[in-house]
């Protein structure tokens, strides 16, 4: 099979075609392994009081920037001329001064439905998926004591490898075994309990979407080296939580294992990820071939 560049998807108004899609597969996947939803302004939150201390899965998303748009100035949030750029990587100012009277309301709204929403969780997270929205939130979100990381989703436009290195499917048993040893390495002081937790959450990923596969690839001893979740859904394919243990970085592995996945991926129209804007994945990611859609906000106070 000859090497297959990817591009933009054939119809979409290319970058912000794929970043809406790669987010409705996230909206979507979220969804879909939550036992409980509520709504919430601008967009729903996900919980699971099976693991209470899980951010990921406990947390409000917010998807709906139009619902911050008051009729009093505070902006249209698609930018000038309303031509639309979700979570793009223009300018923030479009939103106009939250920190003013109907701002400030809007935001409180918000921080109080946070607080409801996750009531009896000892966290509180909010994900903003437009970049303009989260940039304008920002001040008042500080201010109530949560910190900010900034996330690129990131497109795959390199070549699919047509002979890729071997990876393996991992069953549950054994990837569980494998993320308590790694929560543990992490988080030494933790009680059994929350390492457990942390590890069988793990099962809700299974309801995410059509496909959803664990794998990783094996150093010389046998050990997992390295390992990622791989979800697929519609033409979409996402790879998620790129994780090597501590004594086999530098070796290799998370080359080989995400080569192996774009190729497992390939006949996906778009094959996406999640990395932190400010830590070094983001440039071993952009040397495999994915290049930036645009950026979303989290909000964490824990």
């Amino acid at each position: 099979m000859d090497e297959l560049v990817r591009g933009p998807i054939a119809g979409r108004a290319g970058a912000a075609g794929d970043l809406a899609r790669a987010l409705d597969f996230q909206h979507a996947f979220a969804r879909r392994k939550a036992p409980r939803q509520a709504q919430v302004p601008g967009g729903f939150a996900v919980l699971d009081d099976r693991f209470p201390g899980s951010y990921d899965d406990n947390k409000l998303i917010i998807s709906t920037p139009e619902a911050f748009a008051a009729p009093d100035g505070l902006g249209d949030p698609r930018g000038p001329g309303g031509s639309g750029d979700p979570g793009g990587l223009g300018g923030a100012g479009e939103f106009g001064d939250l920190a003013g009277s109907s701002g400030a309301e809007v935001v409180r709204g918000l921080l109080e439905a946070t607080d409801e929403v996750l009531a009896g969780r000892k966290h509180r997270m909010v994900c903003v998926d437009d970049d303009r929205l989260g940039t304008a939130l920002a001040p008042a979100f500080e201010a109530a004591g949560y910190e900010r990381e900034t996330n690129l989703l990131m497109a795959f436009r390199g070549r699919i490898p047509h002979d890729p290195p071997p990876a393996e499917r991992l069953g549950l048993e054994e990837l569980m075994s494998v993320l308590r040893r790694d929560w543990r390495h992490t988080l030494p002081q933790a009680p059994d309990e929350v390492i457990e937790g942390l590890a069988l959450r793990v099962e809700s990923r299974l309801r995410g979407a059509d496909e959803v596969g664990f794998w990783g690839v094996r150093a010389p001893d046998g050990e997992i080296a390295a390992r990622a979740d791989l979800y697929m859904q519609g033409g979409a394919a996402q790879i998620e939580s790129v994780f090597t243990g501590e004594a086999h970085r530098g070796k290799g592995h998370a080359r080989t294992l995400m080569t192996a996945l774009l190729a497992q991926a390939a006949e996906a129209e778009l094959i996406f990820l999640v990395a932190d804007a400010d830590d070094w994945p983001l440039r071993f990611y952009t040397r495999l071939g994915f290049e930036p859609l645009g950026r979303t906000h989290t909000f964490l106070r824990a």
